[in-house]
């Protein structure tokens, strides 16, 4: 028996107002019609102001989703990280907190800095009935994201964290929530340049997103502040930090006496490495630490740059939410949030 379309975009209603969020494609196979034809009905539902639709998902308009109870109940929000531990535990732990407010539910999934893994990770996620995504793709810093296309065809609302995609990048169009790592080498650098240092080293690894930002940030801030700019000081991979240390103690032969270092785990290595060479920490060099992980529980205690972690996951969940909810009637988000500099002993004063 032939239905009409006032009858399918009824019973697309009555589903949409029964269970909430649902990709087209499940309206199509609960109705048993094509994904085209609902595609269509949902389309002019849409244009109605009946129900939002957003990257292939339909939901209730605000204000049906807002009398029907919190933003977040029922939702599936699945988070693709590149690793659990440090940095990434104190996102994961925001977005974690801002999903039990809001009535949702946290999927995770660990793609471990392989980039190969990240849409293995994701479809799983989405066959476990993730709602919208939270994503840190592995993307190569500073290059063009060539192996995230999927991102393009995911049929649910996806948020980037501490990512963000070039302008002229397909996925520049997605929302995005992360730290201002720039402005966090500017506050380090502004701090060492009050204390009377007119030349910085830093001493970084170049291996993650992050890294690549607080290079970045480093040849921006030096410029601003009026500061020698130096060669970076690479710190591999490996864990092999005496080249590191070595360095540094030529740099400081040479006159100069503070340095930034990516990341806290790195800068505790550094510390008894140069007292070995004859340099204590603050009084022969100042040091301050990028990431603000465990950079109190140096010896000494580490100024550091404190990226807003939990901020930054909790942000995004909400983000994610609202869209769930607004759909295409909230404009895109390019969300940055500022660091911290939390000062310890390591940095010395302006009279030492």
């Amino acid at each position: 028996m032939t239905i009409t379309a006032e009858q399918r975009r009824a019973r697309i209603l009555d589903l949409v107002r029964e269970l909430g969020t649902l990709r087209v494609v499940e309206l199509a196979e609960r109705i048993g019609l094509a994904a085209v034809t609902v595609r269509r009905d949902v389309a002019a539902l849409a244009d109605a102001g009946l129900v939002h639709r957003s990257h292939g998902v339909v939901s209730l308009p605000v204000t049906e989703t807002a009398a029907a109870g919190p933003i977040g109940r029922n939702w599936a929000i699945g988070m693709l990280v590149p690793t659990v531990g440090s940095y990434f535990d104190e996102i994961i732990d925001g977005a974690r907190s801002a999903a039990d407010a809001a009535g949702a539910r946290l999927l995770l999934g660990i793609s471990a800095y392989e980039s190969s893994d990240d849409r293995a990770q994701v479809d799983q996620l989405l066959d476990a009935g993730a709602d919208g995504l939270l994503l840190t793709p592995n993307w190569k810093p500073g290059s063009h994201p060539e192996n995230s296309t999927w991102i393009e065809d995911l049929r649910v609302p996806a948020v980037l964290v501490e990512r963000r995609a070039a302008p002229d990048s397909p996925f520049a169009e997605l929302d995005s929530v992360g730290s201002d790592h720039h402005h966090g080498v500017l506050m380090a650098l502004r701090q060492l340049s009050s204390l009377g240092h007119d030349s910085v080293l830093l001493a970084a690894r170049e291996d993650s997103w992050t890294a690549y930002q607080v290079r970045a940030g480093y040849e921006e801030a030096t410029r601003l502040l009026g500061l020698d700019l130096h060669p970076i000081v690479d710190i591999h991979s490996g864990g092999d930090m005496e080249p590191v240390a070595t360095q540094i103690a030529e740099a400081v032969a040479g006159g100069v006496r503070a340095v930034l270092v990516h990341n806290d785990q790195s800068a505790i290595q550094l510390v008894p490495l140069l007292r070995a060479r004859g340099l204590r920490v603050p009084d022969d060099l100042a040091l301050i630490s990028y990431d603000d992980v465990f950079a109190a529980l140096a010896a000494p205690p580490l100024t550091a740059v404190a990226p807003p972690k939990r901020a930054v996951g909790s942000a995004a969940l909400e983000l994610l939410l609202n869209r769930l909810g607004s759909g295409h009637d909230l404009p895109v988000h390019h969300v940055e949030l500022m660091p911290e500099l939390k000062i310890r002993t390591s940095c010395g004063s302006a009279d030492r």
